[in-house]
């Protein structure tokens, strides 16, 4: 299942970070992060429930830059 969410990031690096972090998520299979349409598109796992991992992946995320915000 794939599933485009809504983000707040500061700068293009942060964004391949961000990107970077949510792809170590547990329950994500792919992730990409798109700095100039502030979209974070999620592939999940087989089984995964997006809304038991999305608050991991913003957990994830804020460990790079803590004030960024993803609307799920």
């Amino acid at each position: 299942m794939k599933k485009t969410y809504k983000i707040e990031v500061d700068c293009a690096n942060c964004a391949n970070k961000m990107e970077e972090a949510a792809k170590k998520t547990a329950g994500v299979k792919d992730a990409v992060v798109n700095f100039m349409t502030l979209k974070m598109k999620v592939e999940f796992e087989e089984g995964a429930e997006p809304a038991d991992v999305m608050p991991e992946v913003l957990k994830s995320c804020k460990k790079v830059e803590d004030d960024c915000e993803i609307y799920f």
